[in-house]
């Protein structure tokens, strides 16, 4: 079974600038952007259109999300014709030219740290990563740091226009530590918007592959639960009765049988917690090496030096989605990473 490296379907490098046309000022909505030196304040300045105020903001400003305009406002940075204005729900200001003030953004609380890491594309709006096996995505309790957003914090630094008036990447989803593979991340207010957009509306084509415990019967089909927190574990999540958690679908298919095990293909139409770890215990298939859904295992060796595999046999292999900004169709795959390519070797008959 060939497993291909990532691959795209547009055209283009991780150079391309995706720039914004240029229309007259004369027009409703059109933009003139007065440049900041770092460190500064930027000015917006536009004419508005025939809505109420804060939808003509945001038709007028697309890069910038509706809350973080509507804060903006709130905070006094609004001048319309020379007046300062925080009506949002006005209508009368249709034709008017108006400014906005974008101070400059905030710090990320986390700090920028030199960290290797797997950029497969990257633009103005957004990037891909594919994230290895063993770090966290985000700082938290006990990971203060080493995880991908410092590493982005240090690979984006000068280049973030700020989530929310924060100079930080935008994180619309996450691989678990133990999970490897691709991982979307926003480098502005608009791509972040219009990630979590399509993540909500379950308009992102991911696909995971999992090398699970048995064979499953039937060798394909599809499992749609409720997911929610574990009555019985905090720190894991189960499937509950209807009317609990959250709605959550997985379909799977078998592709290989193996000793004792099988890898396996997981779409997900939904992207709970855990989802494809919980469904596939759920089915009584759990993940090879799942700390936390594969009860007591014992471990497997794989590779010359018989190491123990000891994470979960879960890998994101491909990331589709429709671009926030430029609306085309981008797509991306990533190999197999070598620790489960020897356990594929290991565990074939």
């Amino acid at each position: 079974m060939p497993i291909e490296p990532y691959s795209t379907d547009f055209q283009g490098s991780a150079n391309t600038c995706l720039a914004p046309a240029i229309v007259g000022l004369d027009m409703p909505g059109a933009l003139s952007h007065i440049p900041a030196m770092p460190g500064n304040e930027r000015k917006i300045e536009g004419i508005l259109g025939g809505d109420r105020l804060d939808r003509a903001l945001s038709d007028a400003i697309p890069d910038l999300s509706r809350a973080r305009i509507r804060s903006l406002v709130e905070d006094g940075r609004l001048m319309i014709e020379g007046a300062l204005v925080n009506q949002l729900s006005s209508k009368k200001y249709a034709g008017r030219s108006f400014e906005l003030s974008l101070p400059p953004a905030r710090p990320d609380k986390a700090k920028a740290q030199d960290i290797a890491i797997d950029i497969v594309y990257e633009d103005e709006d957004l990037l891909v990563v594919d994230k290895p096996a063993g770090m966290v995505v985000h700082p938290s309790a006990g990971h203060a740091d080493g995880t991908l957003v410092n590493a982005l914090l240090y690979h984006c630094r000068g280049r973030l226009s700020g989530i929310g008036g924060v100079e930080r990447p935008g994180i619309v989803h996450r691989i678990d530590r133990g999970t490897s593979g691709l991982l979307v991340v926003a480098k502005t207010d608009q791509a972040h918007e219009g990630l979590a957009q399509l993540f909500a509306a379950h308009d992102i084509e991911r696909q995971y592959w999992a090398i699970v415990k048995g064979v499953p019967a039937p060798p394909a089909g599809k499992i749609e639960t409720q997911i929610g927190r574990s009555p019985h574990n905090r720190k894991a999540m189960a499937v509950l009765e209807p009317g609990s958690g959250k709605h959550a679908i997985t379909h799977y298919r078998l592709e290989k049988a193996l000793k004792g095990a099988s890898l396996v293909k997981c779409r997900l139409e939904t992207g709970r917690t855990h989802q494809v770890r919980v469904h596939m215990r759920h089915i009584g298939h759990p993940l090879i090496g799942d700390p936390v859904y594969a009860n007591r295992q014992n471990a497997i060796k794989i590779g010359p030096n018989r190491s123990k595999f000891a994470r979960q046999a879960l890998h994101a292999a491909k990331l589709g989605f429709i671009h926030p900004v430029s609306g085309k169709k981008i797509r991306f795959e990533s190999n197999f990473p070598a620790d489960m390519q020897e356990l594929l070797s290991e565990l074939s008959v």
